[in-house]
């Protein structure tokens, strides 16, 4: 089995290509998936359902002759491999063969894996972006926050510009560097 000739642009049209029985299993993998993950997006990428977090690929599956496909990717297998040796698989899949019940809260269990490492993976991604700009700093203007026990977006948002600029070592020639820093985090400095 395989979608037909025209490539779907929606996962319902995806599923609408294959005989009842295996569309039942597809909208149950599509409801697991979606209610791991509420936020996700559902999109076709590789011309197969896909669901989508900040902008990446969470997840992946398809219907194929003998099995459904879910694509995690490594880390996804890797931290369920247990639960998951009944089945064949490679590095970034695993196949459930048709014929049998699937799995469904394992594959609750990677999506919410997933997610949780696409939080962290954004999180890391801010905090390295927030170093880097303050290591964009003059040497006078790090150590001036420091020593004030600035060092996060959000402690210097609890500051007015008068009250960073009156501090030693700060001069106003960090301010753009500083407005741009907060900015990035959705964060401005405290009105006076």
């Amino acid at each position: 089995m395989s979608p037909e000739k025209n490539n779907p642009e929606t996962i319902d049209a995806y599923i609408a290509d294959f005989p009842e029985s295996v569309q039942q299993l597809l909208q149950e993998v599509r409801a697991t998936i979606r209610a791991a993950a509420p936020e996700a997006t559902e999109t076709i990428s590789y011309q197969i359902p896909t669901f989508t977090l900040n902008g990446k690929n969470l997840v992946h599956f398809a219907a194929f002759k003998n099995h459904i496909g879910f694509y995690p990717g490594p880390s996804g297998l890797l931290a369920f491999k247990d639960a998951l040796l009944a089945y064949k698989g490679a590095k970034g899949s695993v196949q459930f063969p048709i014929n049998q019940p699937l799995p469904l809260a394992t594959i609750a269990g990677i999506v919410k894996f997933r997610v949780q490492e696409d939080l962290e993976r954004a999180s890391l991604k801010k905090q390295t972006s927030t170093k880097q700009g303050f290591a964009a700093l003059s040497a006078p203007a790090s150590r001036a926050l420091e020593n004030k026990g600035i060092q996060t977006p959000e402690q210097l948002a609890g500051y007015t510009e008068s009250e960073i600029l009156a501090l030693h070592g700060m001069g106003p020639g960090s301010l753009p560097k500083l407005r741009q820093i907060l900015a990035a985090s959705g964060l401005a400095f405290k009105n006076a």
